[in-house]
């Protein structure tokens, strides 16, 4: 049997490294776990790129250095989001997966838990309904509402019966609608009552559509459309009797079939669409997940957008692992209230929202009184001595002072996730003091169906993203126009690249941008600009597309400004502009009033809003 292109090119490595293992020794040293040689930098190892170059310059995680991790190692059978659930229905069916707050008089109580079980029979008859309606196999379908249940049932309907979801942002205005639904060929969108009318207002628009699903909507409210429009309108429990009434055998897609196009909010332009395989988001998952583990005693909080690939991604770990997952109400406002009613112990966020719990209670320290605040300063830096130390801090600092901070988060937090953006090392180190247990900050896009890097869970170093997934290979390119060069002192810098069945398989029908940012080598470009720090720890340190000249030719990186200006307590937000026209900067600055009126106050300045 014929080896893979992969497999003889890992045969080539090895007998290259073992050939010049000789030569090289104070580069190379071997790995006991593999048995193979590479040069090891803490997290991560290097490998050449190329075997004629000579060029060690591509880096891949630790924990598999030789090998790239495309399936989850204990079950290596699972190559698709559906095998995924399969899996999770027949080893946790009976333990909680999908609750929500129920309303009793108007008033928001405790969970009500559906299990695995009943979600996989709710998803046999959601696909099983679409096919009565004769939906084919293939079809797009569209999910435009905020995450609850419903939400993922139908994406579990979508890969058992090989659909392919497309999420539509809740917050998109009809124009960004209309455009995805047809450049996708959506068939059937699942929608609320609050979007219904909306949708229907433009259905001569978005001629591809002959289903629309109303999830929430109670039967005798649901208009009927002429025949003449060609489009029918059901509730999602109607679309469930309709299906449980005519159950069908399941259509099980292959690793490589589209499970999902995830666009881009089109914030720089027309929405592009991330074309992105069930093996692609397997990989991710089972690559991140190498050196964690969740169990069903752990409780998820879903808030951030099901229609971003970060939380699509952690819906897939979930599974995998059983874990139960709690909606928010659907108002970030009142999070930590459904947190406190939740109680989880796994929180994936964004840094705005870690930020504003770090202000909000570095604030309460301050206004709490000389003998408070000296108690909290004393019990932080003890803890922290501790972490630094690798010893176990004293119960004590719990029980005295970070117990109620815990609280505020539902007290059982046990791990943290933050991405998307740059976490701010002093905030780092606050959650992880403050909160305790692991705190991880990762690195990723749409477009590597999302973990590129993250941080391991024991390193106490902040300010960096991290090694590299195992399931991809991260290599830095020259960018002479910034002077960011592989051969820069004391540590290389470049464009970050990234290689590996993580990669999607390009933009929907756009095989130019396509062909932009993945390259013949099969290097996806990232456009951000990395440097590598002692360990094999990734940092990045610039964007190469967010660069300008001014009239007199200088060259302006304005998010490095920005950054500068978000450091001032009182800037809540910055955005800096300028164009080769003129000559000088402009910036829009947002306060955080907040900490405006505190300062205000303090200095005995009444603050008067105009509205």
């Amino acid at each position: 049997m014929d080896s893979t292109p992969a497999q003889r090119r890992l045969q080539a490595i090895h007998g290259h490294l073992t050939t010049a293992a000789a030569d090289s020794e104070s580069l190379l040293r071997p790995n006991l776990t593999a048995g193979e040689f590479v040069s090891e930098q803490g997290y991560s190892v290097v490998l050449p790129e190329k075997l004629q170059t000579g060029k060690w310059n591509v880096y891949r995680s630790a924990r598999s250095p030789l090998k790239l991790v495309s399936r989850f190692p204990d079950h290596p059978e699972i190559g698709t989001l559906h095998d995924n659930f399969v899996h999770a229905v027949d080893t946790f069916r009976d333990y909680k997966y999908l609750g929500t707050r129920i309303r009793v008089d108007g008033t928001v109580g405790e969970y009500k838990w559906m299990t695995y079980g009943e979600a996989s029979t709710a998803r046999s008859a959601i696909g099983s309904g679409l096919i009565y309606h004769g939906i084919p196999k293939g079809a797009g379908i569209g999910l435009y509402f905020i995450n609850r249940p419903e939400w993922l049932i139908v994406d579990h309907a979508c890969s058992a019966y090989s659909y392919i979801s497309v999420p539509l942002y809740d917050t998109l205005g009809p124009d960004a609608v209309k455009y995805i639904v047809n450049h996708a060929v959506v068939q059937v969108i699942f929608c609320v009552p609050e979007t219904l009318n909306s949708l229907l207002s433009f259905l001569a628009d978005i001629p591809t559509v002959r289903l629309i699903v109303v999830v929430g909507g109670i039967d005798d409210r649901i208009p009927s459309l002429p025949s003449s429009t060609g489009v029918k309108v059901v509730t999602y429990s109607k679309l469930l009797s309709q299906g449980n009434s005519s159950l069908q055998p399941f259509f099980p897609p292959e690793p490589e079939d589209v499970a999902t196009i995830c666009y881009t909010s089109g914030t720089t332009g027309t929405p592009k669409g991330a074309v992105l395989t069930h093996g692609n988001l397997i990989a991710n998952v089972a690559g991140a997940t190498m050196a964690i583990k969740f169990y069903p005693s752990d409780v998820y909080i879903s808030y951030l957008p099901l229609a971003h690939i970060y939380e699509r991604a952690n819906q897939v770990m979930t599974v995998y692992f059983g874990v139960a997952v709690g909606f928010y109400q659907g108002d970030s406002l009142k999070l930590m209230d459904d947190m406190a009613a939740l109680r989880p112990t796994i929180f994936c966020s964004v840094p705005r929202l870690y930020n504003r719990i770090y202000a909000g209670i570095t604030n309460a320290v301050k206004t709490s009184g000389v003998l408070r605040e000296r108690l909290f300063t004393a019990a932080y830096n003890a803890k922290k001595q501790a972490l630094l130390s690798g010893k176990n801090p004293s119960p004590m600092w719990d029980r005295l002072v970070f117990n109620k901070i815990k609280a505020k988060l539902g007290g059982r937090v046990r791990f943290m996730a933050s991405g998307a953006s740059p976490l701010s090392p002093d905030v780092m180190e606050f959650l992880k003091i403050c909160i305790g247990g692991e705190v991880s900050e990762g690195y990723g896009m749409t477009e590597t169906s999302c973990v590129i890097s993250s941080v391991d869970g024991g390193d106490n170093l902040y300010g960096h993203v991290g090694s590299p997934n195992p399931a991809c290979e991260i290599k830095l390119v020259d960018v002479p126009e910034m002077n960011y060069t592989s051969e820069d002192q004391p540590y290389p810098r470049g464009e970050i690249c990234v290689r590996g069945p993580i990669i999607f398989q390009g933009y929907h029908k756009d095989e130019v941008q396509t062909r932009e940012v993945v390259d013949e080598d099969g290097w996806l470009h990232t456009g951000d600009i990395g440097l590598w720090s002692p360990g094999g720890r990734l940092k990045i340190i610039d964007r190469k597309k967010n660069i300008f000249k001014l009239a007199q030719g200088e060259y302006i990186a304005p998010e490095k400004i920005e950054n500068v200006y978000a450091k001032c307590k009182f800037v809540a937000q910055c955005f800096v502009h300028g164009d080769s026209l003129n000559s000088s900067l402009v910036a829009i600055v947002s306060v955080d009033p907040d900490v405006l009126k505190a300062w205000a106050d303090s200095e005995g300045i009444k603050v008067r809003y105009d509205i």
